[in-house]
Order: C-alpha cells, then sequence, then structure tokens
C-alpha cells in the first residue's frame, strides 16, 4: 500500500503550526510520528491533502516538574521517552508503565504521548485495506452508512483503544490545545467522546501541545492491559485504577499509605478498549471511597466493573469473554496498588 500525495511542512513554531492548519482549512492535518496517521492514509482511511509536521517543535519535547508540583510533558516526546525518563519513573510510575505495554520498542521510539492520546478509534470493519471495506460497501465510519457492529446503530461503535487514555482520564491529567484563536485547557475526563466517529472534543485546527499531570499528592494509580501477545497488539481491554487514602502523604515523590490501608478518600476505575470512549466506572468508586483497602472492598468494585463493561464484537477475542475478564484485570489492577 502506498501513501497518496500531499504537501508537507516543517514549522518552527507552534505559532507557524497553528496558522499554516488555519490558512490550509479541514484538508490539513498534524503528524508528529506518524505510527497511526500514515499507515490509515495508506489505507485511505484519513486523506488529508496536507500533512503539518510537529516532531521538532521546542515547545513540544521537554518534559518540566516533578511529583510535588505537577509534570507538564510536550505532546510530541516519543513513548520511549517516557517509558526512560527519570521523573515520570519515579513520580508517576503508572504513566511508564502504560506508556511500556504500547506495540513495540521500535514503533514506541516513533510513537509520541501525544499521538496514542490522539489515536484514532479501531475496528476489525474499519482497520482493513481500502479494497476489503469496499467489498463489504464500506461502514459507518468511512464511505459506508451501516455500522457493521450493530446494523441497526445509528452511531460508530469503532473502540477506543489507547492505552495511556484511561491512565489519564483515571489520574486527572489536564491537556493544552492551540490555535490561532489562542489557548485552551480541558480535563482528560471531559476529551472524548462516546463516538466511534466524533470521539475528540477537539477542533481540527487545533494542537495538542503539551499533557499536565497533577502533583502526586497521596494518590497511587496502576494500569492492566488484556491483548492476545504479551507485545504489540493493541488492548481489547485496559484497566486504570486510581485511590487516594485519606491520610497518604508523599515519600520520594510516590504516594505513601497509612498504616493498615487506610480509608480511602477517592477511587477511580476507568476500562479502555471496550467503547468508543474510556468508561468510567462510577459503582466500582463508591464501592471503595469512605472504606478501608481490603479485599471485600476491592472485589465489590470488580464486580461493579463487570457490570458495566459492555463489549461488542469488533475487536480481537470473544466478547462475553472480555466482559468477564473486565472483573479479572480490575482486581489485578487493584491489587497492584495493594
Amino acid at each position: 500500500m502506498r501513501l497518496p500525495k500531499f504537501t508537507y511542512h516543517t514549522p518552527h513554531t507552534v505559532a507557524e503550526a497553528v496558522k499554516i492548519i488555519g490558512d490550509v482549512g479541514p484538508e490539513a492535518q498534524f503528524v508528529a510520528g506518524g505510527t497511526d496517521l500514515y499507515p490509515n492514509m495508506k489505507r485511505r482511511q484519513q486523506l488529508p491533502k496536507t500533512v503539518i509536521s510537529v516532531m521538532r517543535l521546542p515547545d513540544l519535547n521537554q518534559i518540566t516538574g516533578d511529583g510535588r508540583s505537577g509534570v507538564v510533558i510536550g505532546a510530541s516526546l516519543t513513548l520511549t521517552e517516557i517509558c526512560e525518563h527519570e521523573v515520570i519513573k519515579r513520580d508517576y510510575p503508572v504513566v511508564a508503565a502504560a506508556a511500556r505495554t504500547i506495540s513495540t520498542p521500535i514503533l514506541r521510539n516513533m510513537g509520541t504521548i501525544g499521538g496514542n492520546l490522539l489515536l484514532d478509534t479501531r475496528c476489525n470493519y474499519y482497520d482493513q485495506n481500502y479494497e476489503w471495506r469496499k467489498a463489504i460497501n464500506f461502514c459507518l465510519k468511512k464511505d459506508g452508512d451501516v455500522c457493521w457492529v450493530a446494523p441497526g446503530s445509528s452511531k460508530c461503535w469503532a473502540v477506543q483503544s489507547s492505552d495511556l487514555v484511561p491512565v489519564m482520564v483515571a489520574i486527572g491529567a489536564k491537556f493544552k490545545l492551540v490555535s490561532t484563536l489562542g489557548e485552551r485547557m480541558i480535563d482528560a475526563t471531559a476529551f472524548y467522546n462516546d463516538d466511534g466517529i466524533d470521539y475528540l472534543k477537539k477542533r481540527p485546527d487545533e494542537l495538542l501541545v503539551a499533557i499536565h499531570l497533577p502533583a502526586a499528592n497521596g494518590w497511587r494509580a496502576s494500569y492492566q492491559k488484556l491483548r492476545r501477545r504479551g507485545a504489540f497488539d493493541f488492548p481489547v481491554l485496559g484497566v486504570a485504577a486510581y485511590i487516594k487514602f485519606e491520610n497518604g502523604s508523599v515519600a520520594n515523590g510516590r504516594a505513601t499509605a497509612p498504616l493498615g490501608g487506610g480509608e480511602i478518600k477517592d477511587a477511580k476505575i476507568v476500562l479502555g478498549g471496550i467503547a468508543p470512549a474510556p468508561v468510567q466506572v462510577a459503582a466500582a468508586a463508591e464501592a471503595l471511597i469512605g472504606k478501608r483497602f481490603n479485599d471485600d472492598q476491592i472485589q465489590a468494585a470488580a464486580e461493579a466493573a463487570y457490570i458495566k463493561a459492555r463489549p461488542l464484537d469488533n475487536t480481537d477475542f470473544v466478547y462475553q469473554w472480555r466482559k468477564q475478564m473486565a472483573r479479572q484485570y480490575t482486581l489485578r489492577a487493584l491489587r497492584e496498588l495493594r
């Protein structure tokens, strides 16, 4: 498969990059590592006439801060840089661990944290070459009018398959977006739409510049990923767990719990890989908040995650089994935090 023809720009500043896309309009698209966009262009899923590289913009290639004050991560830092950065490994080990599960070392050397957070939704009927999709009369997400996952639905059910998105939602990260109209901050929780086509609350002319991680003030988080192979594959289920203790503290940048586990002040369980947007399980959080961190509460949270999980038949594995695994992987994520 070959790339279609396009015009390529390499701006030197954020202001120059957003001006180019503002002038060109919706037929332009930003690219960093290109590990998602270029394969999509080869499959004729995305066809920008102008591609604007943001890989070398200085503002997008730095990490500042630490666990005490919070960290700002430039969106064009590679996944390998995220995995290996000393501050991220020490103060935000869940981010480094989740990034390390993405794809292969070679692709992590190319792919960026921003690219993973903006990852196109995926589906067995969509992620095929042009000829295959044409043979089934295409699908609702691209060129067709039927969602082959749920033919009676007017909604596209392509799945949000990023490993970092559930983590960012769980820990309360914020994203900085810039355009010619100015800049804005948006919570990760509010950034994703439950629609396989319109899956981001981001205008086409906006550039994701940075990811703001909150101070590591008494909280812990973990991430568990289900996939067929131990490397390379996208998640067909991801579980991010977050807890904050009532009397927790921070030592050497890491959250610590009081003796005996302490009472849980706040909690989040976020499921990825089963819907067009990350699924935050409120009932699982309610099973934990205000209680001691023990086996009974962990089991109750896992049961709530199982009830909420409703995967469809549009990725790997049998979807009923993936639903069962929501319970098991929530157990793993929470037990890891003990």
